[in-house]
């Protein structure tokens, strides 16, 4: 088995503190588990070697791998945690030195969080707010709980937390909200996940003693993914350290993504440098994972922002060469569901597909689309589209206007009206509101006229208006004609729902997710062009479709967000726009900043592919596209230079294909120096071609002439550096593939295969 030299280096190090920046795909675990099996060679003592994971199944993977790499039952392995299980065990200790309270045993789970959570939220919000917090009670009480767990992951105050979230100043209750918690809490002696770190981090810093407690008892600390670091778990290992153990971090800034959960890139750019003593600092820069166009895709997008290591991410030469299309799509959703059953009628596995996409209300219409044309699919939340309150209260407008209104039983009748008068909400308190539909139920048909003629007691002269505007709606509402399209499209103008929904969204950001969802089924409906009896039924198969759906097969639907650590054979990243990536919903007071997660946000998902890369983007002007600003391609497409990136990613692949075909006395010495290319080469160009050069010229020194030993091809069973155990199970005459423990199956180059494959 032979590593890279960038893994040697790392695996040799000696007794010092390391920073290693380590790009998607580059092996980083492996990596790690040959250093431990280094370091204990060495005579390091296991029980002074800790390893931080974190999560539960991180840890249980790397466990894994750690074994399959020493093997030896005579070797004791160091301890694998969680940062979780290593606040908790601080915490019990904690407790039997008194410096924390006792506490229950059983973690609090997360419906007992929502519970008080709710409690709070009924007993401390202004009454001018109960009634859409009642209506919208899940989205509240998720907030209210991520922002209690935002504030344990910092030493700020709950009060600095709110201001940096720029939440609507009529939610402040929230900081209150927090203190209320915890004093609940800590009554009832119960603790969250969150508080294995939050409470025995603010213990020792508020108390020097218990520095002398924890730190200096390890020689060694290595931890991984370290760009998701918050202040708490960088707290944590900082005062666990101490000044004896020399602490190595592996991770990449340009992966970066939670900052939402208090992660912040800085921890790994420069706090750890900082607070850590002169720190080696290494670098993972070959990725196993994809080819050079999209290596070279990822590299001209992240170049662009200045708060990262100057890495250029580089595809290794065992990896399968990957392919990048931008194709110029008005439809997105029509151009998955074409794409899905082409796929699939050639063969293609669609679990093999992702669909990445900035928000949720993106998925709408693709999942509406799939849906029609009976594409399985997975859908990673919830129920899907069909679901939400959104779409259930339009589909009450259209039986409205379709006149099924008059044969529906009082009480779904009454259902229905609720949901429309909510949608946006005439401002009515909630008894209010029911006593009104109720009225309305009654009646079989001339609710516009009912409506104008009751005469409600006490009402504002907002809540007059706002009743006045709903009784003219239903009037034109009630047997209107045209399609289901133009419909929703009427009463969305009348209503004034866009600005109803903003008015009362708890974030700028929820509020925006519930319109598109709107707009994403007005396109939808626009594309089936029917009247609303029509358009119910098809809506009502499409429902009964999705509650049949096999959660367990089918093209994958999610968001960028929750992809990370993941990989497909080929990765499809609709909304390549101005409105989406960036998605920059308002002003912020650090916009260079925000513009920098969202191309590590894009970085992360076009680096998650394995074979081929789709690019959705609008057409331009030239092209016949939109002029609406938010329509226009995003400005990521243009910093990505696509055409350099295709061009000369094929012809390093070209020059790669060359190499393999002669023998290594007859190899030049040239390489990549002779590539002439058509679009001008970046900088970022330029060093990726050196890069590719060196590597050449270090395989021409590698490749043996000869050899006594059988090419790997030739074993039935071998081991790669990388991928671990697998099985060869096909060869032509320039590769061969090989089928790995996990069920994934391979092809590699046959020139290459010595630089990472063994017999096994």
């Amino acid at each position: 088995m032979q590593l890279t030299n960038e893994q040697e280096a790392i695996i040799q190090t000696g007794f010092e503190h390391c920073v290693i920046t380590a790009v998607a795909g580059s092996g980083k675990t492996t990596t790690l588990a040959h250093r431990i099996k280094h370091l204990l060679n060495e005579g390091h003592d296991p029980q002074r070697l800790l390893i931080l994971m974190f999560n539960r199944s991180a840890r249980e993977d790397f466990a894994k791998k750690l074994s399959r790499v020493i093997d030896s039952p005579q070797v004791s392995l160091p301890e694998i945690r969680t940062y979780h299980s290593m606040g908790y065990r601080l915490y019990r200790r904690f407790i039997s030195e008194g410096y924390l309270s006792p506490i229950q045993p059983d973690v609090l789970q997360e419906h007992e969080i929502h519970y008080q959570v709710w409690r709070l939220i009924t007993q401390l919000a202004p009454q001018s707010l109960q009634d859409e917090i009642k209506r919208s009670k899940k989205e509240h009480v998720e907030t209210a709980s991520n922002y209690i767990d935002l504030v344990k992951s910092t030493l700020s105050s709950a009060e600095v937390v709110f201001e940096e979230l720029e939440i609507a100043d009529k939610y402040r209750y929230l900081i209150e909200l927090f203190d209320r918690f915890e004093q609940w809490r800590k009554q009832e002696r119960r603790i969250s996940y969150a508080d294995m770190l939050y409470e025995p981090v603010m213990a020792i810093h508020q108390n020097p003693a218990l520095q002398k407690l924890v730190s200096n008892k390890m020689d060694i600390i290595l931890v991984d993914e370290y760009q998701d670091t918050n202040e708490i778990q960088h707290l944590l290992l900082k005062y666990i350290a101490g000044t004896r153990a020399r602490v190595t971090v592996v991770g990449d800034p340009d992966q970066t993504i939670y900052e939402f959960r208090g992660a912040r890139p800085e921890f790994i750019l420069n706090r750890f440098s900082e607070e850590f003593e002169s720190p080696k600092e290494l670098t993972l820069s070959y990725t196993f994972r994809y080819g050079h166009k999209v290596a070279l895709l990822a590299n001209h997008l992240i170049s662009f922002n200045k708060g990262r290591k100057d890495v250029i991410c580089h595809s290794h030469p065992s990896t399968p060469a990957t392919g990048i299309t931008r194709h110029s799509s008005q439809d997105d959703a029509g151009f998955i569901a074409d794409f899905a059953k082409q796929f699939n009628n050639e063969g293609g596995n669609l679990n093999d597909i992702a669909v990445l996409f900035r928000v949720w209300s993106q998925s709408v219409q693709i999942e509406l689309q799939l849906l029609e044309q009976q594409i399985p699919y997975k859908i990673d939340r919830a129920r899907g589209a069909l679901f939400t309150r959104e779409v259930q209260t339009i589909s009450a407008i259209l039986e409205l206007a379709a006149g099924r209104f008059s044969t529906m039983p009082a009480p779904a009748r009454q259902q229905r009206f609720e949901q429309i008068l909510r949608f946006p909400h005439v401002g009515l308190k909630e008894f209010q509101l029911r006593q009104l539909c109720q009225a309305l139920a009654q009646q079989p048909t001339g609710w516009g006229t009912l409506l104008e003629q009751m005469n409600l007691p006490d009402l504002k002269k907002i809540q007059s208006i706002k009743l006045d505007r709903t009784a003219k709606i239903f009037r034109r509402l009630e047997g209107k004609s045209g399609s289901a399209a133009n419909i929703i499209r009427f009463y969305v103008q009348e209503s004034d729902l866009y600005e109803g929904i903003r008015s009362l969204a708890m974030t700028h950001e929820s509020a925006e997710e519930r319109i598109g969802t709107v707009k994403g089924v007005i396109r939808y409906l626009h594309s089936l062009n029917r009247p609303p009896e029509e358009t119910l039924v098809h809506l009502d198969e499409l429902k009964a479709r999705a509650g049949k759906q096999n959660t367990d097969a089918g093209l994958l639907l999610s968001t960028m967000h929750r992809t990370k650590g993941l990989e497909w054979s080929t990765v499809i990243i609709p909304g390549m726009m101005d409105k989406f990536l960036p998605y920059t919903l308002r002003a912020s007071n650090d916009m260079p900043s925000l513009l920098e997660s969202e191309r590590r946000l894009l970085y992360v998902a076009i680096t998650r592919t394995i074979h081929h890369l789709h690019l959705l983007v609008p057409p331009t002007m030239e092209q016949g596209g939109s002029a609406t600003s938010d329509l226009m391609p995003s400005r990521f497409v243009k910093e990505m230079r696509f055409e350099l990136c295709d061009e000369l990613g094929e012809q390093l692949q070209h020059v790669e294909q060359q190499t393999e075909k002669t023998q290594p006395q007859e190899q030049s010495e040239e390489h990549t120096s002779n590539i002439t290319l058509k679009h001008a080469p970046t900088k970022v160009a330029r060093r990726y071609a050196e890069l590719k050069n060196a590597t050449l010229k270090q395989q021409k020194k590698q490749t043996p002439n000869s050899s006594d030993e059988p090419p790997a091809w030739h074993h039935d069973a071998v081991h790669h550096a990388i991928f671990g155990d697998g099985s060869v199970i096909g060869e032509d005459d320039r590769s061969f593939k090989v089928k790995f423990e996990d069920g994934k199956e391979m092809d590699f180059s046959k020139k290459s295969a010595h630089l990472y494959f063994s017999r096994r």
